[in-house]
């Protein structure tokens, strides 16, 4: 039986574990990485515990890609992401399609906020 592959993109995005970065220094807008192997469960089938989120200068979350918690109407911790208060499932797929759908959301938002 063939082992399967290890996900390319998954060591760059475990590299960013604990990483704050500011992405708007006058503006005060950062953003800030969580992501840990766990064991594989029904609720983290991809093996990860993750928060990826970018923050105005309150500290406020603007957007954020996560499984840490459990949403409401939701039985498990299940993948999802927000946009200011609204939450939406999101389908994992592998760790460089996160890392890209999280930057996307985050260039979004910072252009409704005129940053970008």
């Amino acid at each position: 039986m063939k082992k399967p592959s290890r996900d390319r993109g998954l060591d760059t995005l475990l590299d960013l574990h604990g990483q704050l970065l500011v992405v708007d220094e006058k503006g005060g807008y950062w953003v800030k990485f969580i992501v840990r192997e766990v064991p594989v469960t029904a609720d983290r089938p991809h093996g990860l515990d993750y928060s990826l989120t970018l923050h105005d200068a309150s500290g406020a979350r603007l957007v954020g890609f996560d499984n840490a918690h459990r949403v409401k109407g939701s039985e498990s911790g299940k993948d999802h992401h927000h946009r200011l208060k609204a939450v939406k499932p999101y389908e994992y797929k592998d760790a460089a399609t996160l890392l890209a759908d999280f930057w996307d959301e985050a260039d979004k938002m910072l252009k409704k906020k005129g940053v970008l």
